[in-house]
């Protein structure tokens, strides 16, 4: 297949004046070479696109793909990450990973919450703080128990996630909304902090040909920083965060398993990517979010690792996420 790729290069967007967080979910050289010598390797032909707006250029150029491999997170709004499907779909192209509506909905965690809430799964209860002005009305109308966790409702790689995210006081609770507010420019989701075992699950495949990959525990090393998953902690992973495969004859990974599965499903995940559940003070893991378009560095990203933990070797995750697509396509 002639294959073309789209991704955001972070090293593109740092010359350009924008600062190491804002670029955080862009894709390194080393990624996109990575990929393009996996499909090299599968047989097809490889045309590196690149961002949304070469993207453009070349579709009115006239060039087009059997297959784009789609990897662009986007740089501004909240249905970023769905640009570049939405403009493929437009000239009829096949891709890999989301549709419009999952990505945007995937990206909004505070909505992809409500689906899998409606669906029967177990997702902690939450509220969506959406402006300055809620900030006035919210110490009168928490019903949420302390402690809390506040993030951005549209960001990923951990971006807006600190030490000071596991909230225990109403002052706490404003000044971190107000910070998150004013620093994203975007809605605050809070929720009810989940003390127990995290987890992230890899799936592959779409609908009812999904299956769970394998599932990681992430345990935070004795020099990271405390209680979250943060954007420290995940730049500076390697250092500061075990990755440790787990298996589903363990209860709370089999729970996690279950409703990860049924997660990716209900949300409308398609040929790959990863789910992040924690555990309640039960010992019942609770969705988080989906990431239906997951960092594919080789041994960086999550899912790469997670495949490489079970045996399955890089290029062979790369053939599962095209055939995928394919046997989509093929289906339609």
């Amino acid at each position: 297949m002639h294959v073309g790729m789209t991704y955001d290069l972070r090293d593109e967007y740092l010359a350009e004046g924008h600062d190491e967080e804002a670029t955080a979910e862009f894709d390194r050289a080393d990624t996109i070479d990575a990929i393009a010598a996996g499909l090299l390797e599968l047989g097809h032909q490889v045309d590196r696109i690149g961002r949304v707006r070469q993207l453009v250029a070349r579709l009115a150029a006239g060039d087009r793909w059997d297959l784009v491999f789609n990897i662009c997170e986007g740089l501004r709004g909240m249905a970023r990450e769905a640009q570049v499907p939405a403009i493929l779909e437009v000239y009829d192209i096949a891709y890999t990973f989301g549709d419009p509506l999952v990505m945007a909905l995937c990206l909004h965690k505070g909505l992809a919450k409500m689906v899998v809430e409606r669906a029967g799964l177990p997702t902690p209860k939450s509220l969506l703080v959406e402006s300055a002005a809620d900030l006035d009305l919210l110490p009168d109308h928490l019903t949420l128990p302390f402690p809390l966790f506040a993030k951005p409702v549209g960001e990923g790689t951990g971006k807006g996630i600190t030490p000071a995210s596991r909230i225990t006081t109403r002052a706490e609770l404003l000044a971190v909304c107000r910070q998150l507010l004013e620093q994203f420019r975007q809605p605050v989701l809070v929720e009810e902090f989940l003390p127990g075992r995290e987890f992230t699950v890899g799936l592959l495949g779409t609908g009812s040909r999904a299956a769970v990959l394998g599932t990681l525990e992430i345990i935070l090393r004795r020099d990271a920083e405390p209680d979250v998953y943060s954007y420290v902690n995940k730049e500076r992973c390697e250092e500061l965060v075990e990755y440790r495969l787990v298996r589903p004859d363990d209860p709370q990974v089999r729970m996690a398993e279950q409703t990860a599965l049924a997660a990716w499903r209900a949300l409308g995940g398609r040929d790959g990517g990863r789910l992040d559940l924690r555990c309640d003070a039960r010992g019942v893991p609770q969705f988080m979010e989906a990431n239906p378009l997951a960092g594919m560095h080789p041994s960086h990203s999550d899912l790469p690792m997670l495949a490489t933990a079970v045996g399955m070797p890089y290029v062979e995750l790369i053939r599962r996420i095209v055939e995928s697509a394919r046997e989509r396509v093929a289906r339609v």
